[in-house]
């Protein structure tokens, strides 16, 4: 395992009377794809939004680097967060309807004010990792389909160099052939050594694009280890998960 770029101490997150997360440790190491697994209501998606203090942790801390996030003193905003080089992409894919693809892109671009200002060679790169984008250049984001909006979502995400990307879900509703495409698309972006937290309930995604598996229940870690060691242990994947992730590919 290499050197961790995110840790969470302890980390309890209180939404109104519920405490959903009860004491999170989870090592996050630098330019891995580390997977978050557990059934649904374990914690996952609380996670990654204290992660990006969109809720605050109600003790323990979160580092990034040389960075505190959270901890007993106080936490970080999610502005202040983000300009460590940290972008999160929801389940609910954050993308503006009504506007194009275009200027979707534009806006998610902090230091452009307008698209010839964008990075030329890195939006290149993104509209080959991700050709649809380029087709619908000028579609409403809304008119997409949903394999494309989330396409759109993980390129806003990208648009401007990251240390760290949070992903929720990005498999989910889509049709098998275009998981396929996802699947190759992030890849290419694992292929940069970006660091990527990926909270996934597709298995074969998990699979094939996981170094480091981290599993949850009831709102803590409760394993974390080589995502092959998990691959290969299906009395483990068993007892963890209730279901199979199947042979390794």
């Amino acid at each position: 395992m290499s050197r961790p770029l995110l840790q969470l101490n302890g980390v309890h997150t209180h939404i109104g009377a519920y405490h959903i997360l009860h004491g999170v440790d989870l090592d996050v190491p630098a330019g891995n794809v580390t997977v978050l697994l557990g059934r649904n209501g374990a914690g996952k998606t609380t996670t990654l939004r204290t992660i990006m203090g969109l809720w605050r942790a109600s003790s323990g801390s979160i580092t990034f680097d040389k960075h505190t996030l959270a901890s007993e003193r106080g936490a970080l905003g999610t502005p202040e967060i983000a300009q460590f080089g940290i972008a999160y992409v929801p389940e609910s894919m954050g993308i503006f309807a009504d506007l194009t693809v275009r200027e979707n892109l534009l806006l998610a671009a902090r230091q452009a004010r307008s698209i010839e200002q964008v990075d030329t060679q890195r939006l290149d790169w993104l509209l080959r990792l991700f050709p649809a984008l380029r087709k619908f250049w000028l579609y409403p984001a809304g008119k997409l389909s949903g394999g494309q909006k989330q396409m759109l979502a993980i390129a806003r995400a990208m648009i401007e160099p990251r240390r760290l990307l949070l992903i929720d879900e990005p498999s989910k509703g889509l049709a098998p052939v275009i998981v396929g495409n996802l699947i190759e698309a992030l890849r290419e972006l694992k292929a940069t050594q970006t660091t990527v937290l990926l909270v996934e309930q597709n298995f074969a995604v998990a699979r094939a694009l996981g170094d480091w598996a981290a599993v949850m229940d009831d709102g803590r870690i409760v394993h974390s280890g080589p995502m092959k060691e998990l691959v290969q242990d299906e009395a483990r994947q068993q007892r963890l998960l209730g279901l199979s992730l199947g042979a390794a590919a």
